[in-house]
């Protein structure tokens, strides 16, 4: 059965609108991609070398003179901080941070170890949920470009269940901004302290059959000599919490950046494929109405003939 004329046009319509919303999300979202990257590539250089200079300043300190620093000879529980987006509409990047969560937490799990879980962002705050896992705590992603001061709630949360034993193991899963095409789901180690614990978590049978062992072990002697004034544990009380505020922040705006080019690219791809629809509904149309003006004459000729 032929479709309606009226039918079709009413379909572009929708589409053309459904087209104008996806282009202006485009559009939003690059200005607040260009605002998120800009504060990533000046805060980025920081972050690293603070995370850096954390080991050098600890690499001859001995690790009782700050609980950040001591690893636990048995890993009961680990706390999982995950950073999504409040909204939806940016393709898989929710999906990835949640995805990798959860297989890192299996992999844990087959040892004993109980995983806790807090959410920056409602979107994987909903997705722990719906898994059945106990949300301990959410925290509210922010829409504008994140200060320092959005992540100090988080840190001592953080910072404190590590100290007082709560914790055995805190980490952090967030998507780290690559390029506007590009973001990877990261997972990192934030507490304790250790070298490498920046890196991906390859196998989870190396934080359950490795022993406790002395930082100055895990961390290769540092290239310049730190001087303590008035003495280590006092220095490293006040640089060890502002560090992992560092950290923290860091990944906030990294995980921004993120959700902000993979909305931009899902609306383009939104708005290409709103157009290639048009396209196809447009020639549907056009046939339709040729078939249409087809099947008029052939009744006014039929009738003349008809008549005659």
């Amino acid at each position: 059965m032929a479709v309606s004329t009226k039918i079709i046009k009413g379909r572009i319509r929708s589409i053309g609108n459904t087209k104008k919303i996806t282009k202006a999300m485009e559009m939003v979202d690059g200005a607040k991609m260009r605002k998120a990257v800009a504060a990533v590539l000046a805060s980025r250089a920081y972050a690293d070398l603070a995370w850096s200079m954390i080991f050098n300043l600890t690499a001859g300190v001995n690790e009782i003179a700050n609980p950040l620093l001591q690893p636990r000879a048995e890993v009961k529980n680990i706390l999982y901080v995950l950073f999504s987006s409040n909204r939806g509409l940016c393709g898989g990047y929710n999906s990835r941070v949640v995805a990798e969560a959860f297989q890192q937490s299996q992999r844990f799990n087959g040892y004993g170890a109980t995983a806790h879980w807090l959410a920056v962002g409602k979107k994987a705050a909903d997705a722990i949920v719906r898994s059945g896992r106990t949300l301990e705590a959410q925290f509210e992603k922010p829409e504008r470009v994140a200060t320092s001061a959005d992540v100090m709630a988080l840190s001592h949360l953080i910072i404190n269940g590590f100290s007082d034993g709560t914790y055995d193991k805190v980490m952090i899963i967030y998507t780290d901004f690559v390029t506007p095409l590009v973001q990877q789901a990261k997972v990192k180690q934030l507490l304790p302290l250790e070298k490498n614990s920046d890196d991906t978590l390859g196998a989870a049978e190396e934080v359950f059959t490795d022993q406790p062992k002395p930082i100055q072990t895990r961390v290769k002697s540092a290239a310049i000599e730190y001087m303590f004034e008035p003495d280590p544990e006092i220095v490293l009380d006040q640089l060890l919490p502002r560090f992992i505020e560092v950290q923290l922040y860091q990944a906030m705006l990294e995980s921004a950046a993120s959700e902000h080019s993979a909305r931009m690219i899902a609306m383009r791809n939104a708005t290409d494929a709103a157009a290639d629809m048009i396209d196809s509904l447009t020639l549907l149309f056009n046939q339709a109405r040729q078939a249409s003006i087809t099947r008029e004459i052939a009744e006014i000729s039929g009738g003349k003939a008809a008549l005659e």
